[in-house]
């Protein structure tokens, strides 16, 4: 039996500095969820960001995560984190994990990743995977920090639709 889908909650999330609040995206989010996976250097020209959210939307919404910090002035309540969970049966995946760059250092990452965590568990999902550039030693960095280790397989794909 499947459980349930995970609810779309709001779900304050303490960070070291800040409080993080975390939330599934709702469409005024749309827009800045874009801005920042430009921003964090997360799309490529072969690879049609809109079409990614748009996609995203259509399939499990509810594991599209934001987060804004309401305490932290300098970002003035807009949206400072995104990542898109998702969940096939057997394992759970977290992908374009984006922090405003200018929100950077504050323990934004680590809040948002823990609650997209917390949903997939809650789905009954064994285990995460992801995938990093081989050359982005910053985020192998981060994800390691956080448990998450480099398994021994090879990331294969296939496009099946061209977004360009």
């Amino acid at each position: 039996m499947r459980p349930p889908r995970a609810a779309a909650e709001t779900k304050a999330v303490t960070s070291p500095k800040f409080p993080l609040v975390v939330r599934t995206a709702i469409p005024a989010d749309h827009e800045r969820i874009l801005e920042l996976w430009e921003a964090c250097g997360l799309t490529r020209p072969w690879n049609d960001p809109r079409r990614d959210l748009e996609r995203k939307l259509a399939h499990d919404p509810e594991l599209l995560l934001v987060g804004t910090a309401p305490d932290d002035t300098t970002t003035a309540n807009k949206v400072v984190a995104t990542v898109m969970a998702g969940y096939e049966g057997h394992r759970g995946w977290l992908n374009y994990l984006a922090v405003d760059p200018a929100a950077s250092g504050r323990g934004f990452g680590r809040a948002i990743v823990t609650e997209g965590e917390r949903r997939l568990e809650a789905l009954g999902c064994p285990k995460i995977n992801l995938q990093v550039r081989h050359d982005n030693m910053a985020a192998i960095g981060f994800w390691e920090a956080l448990g998450y280790m480099v398994d021994d397989a090879v990331s294969m794909g296939r496009r099946l639709i061209l977004d360009n």
